[in-house]
């Protein structure tokens, strides 16, 4: 079995000081948590920017900062921009950061319920987003909330409109209105998807952990943070990114799996080295 690879999801679009003050907003707030998950044994931050306000942004003149001021401190990491944004941003809104040409982006698979909201992704909108990922050389993370969402990308990917093999997925499980984080249901989709993919689970909010844990023996990788959940136990607010990160190589370490560098993790996912 692979080392486990981790991802750091460290603010989202959605989620809010208010929620919790360890929430980063700014530039340097965003290049702390960064780093705390990294140092924590995270080998993957996955990156939505924010105004200093905490207006969500797809801005490329954010993300830019953002991502030379990351790289500065964690030269070595690999980030993975967000192209879903937040609910009722435009496709040239969300597809901004592709632009800046990184090694992989997320790009989501299907329209889905978002709690009240619709997350629209349709399918004219996810052929122009595997049209710059292929024309920009990103490898995609293809972020599945429902088993319909691995049949589509995987019949693009039949056609050439989307990178094809070797594919990575992350199963985001446990949003109001999508799929249910369940074990059963992380077996159904991990058995869906092509020979010699990678995969990555995400659980939200309490089932951050209880999806974590058959993930690393099963032989995923898991993410974590504040876009995702804000809570280290119940009742008891994450101080940072980084004991979320750190909660989860405590599980791994208990059921026995190694964590995977940075470095480690380009090789498992077909990535080329950063130079």
């Amino acid at each position: 079995m692979e080392k486990l690879i981790i991802t750091a999801a460290i603010c989202g679009a959605e989620v809010t000081k208010e929620q919790n003050p360890a929430v980063p907003y700014t530039v340097e707030e965003i290049v702390k948590e960064a780093k705390a998950s990294v140092d924590a044994g995270a080998a993957i931050v996955h990156l939505h920017v924010r105004e200093d306000d905490g207006t969500p942004t797809q801005s490329k003149a954010r993300f830019k900062e953002c991502i030379d001021a990351i790289y500065k401190e964690c030269p070595d990491v690999i980030l993975i921009p967000s192209t879903g944004g937040a609910v009722g941003m435009t496709a040239e809104e969300r597809l901004q950061p592709t632009e800046l040409f990184p090694e992989m982006a997320t790009l989501d698979c299907g329209t889905c319920n978002f709690g009240d909201d619709v997350f629209e992704n349709t399918m004219p909108m996810m052929r122009d987003f595997g049209k710059r990922m292929l024309e920009n050389d990103i490898k995609p993370e293809y972020e599945c909330f429902e088993m319909g969402h691995i049949d589509t990308i995987l019949n693009m990917a039949r056609k050439g409109q989307v990178p094809g093999a070797p594919m990575q997925f992350n199963f985001v499980l446990g949003v109001p209105g999508c799929t249910p984080a369940t074990v059963n249901n992380l077996c159904w989709m991990v058995n869906a998807i092509p020979a010699g993919s990678t995969w990555t689970a995400t659980g939200i909010g309490r089932n951050a952990f209880t999806l974590a844990a058959p993930a690393i023996v099963m032989g995923g990788n898991v993410r974590v943070g504040f876009e995702d959940n804000l809570y280290l136990e119940r009742g008891v607010l994450a101080k940072s990114n980084g004991e979320l990160v750190a909660k989860v190589v405590r599980l791994a370490k208990e059921l026995g799996r190694g964590i995977a560098t940075s470095e480690e993790a380009r090789r498992i996912l077909n990535l080329k080295p950063r130079i």
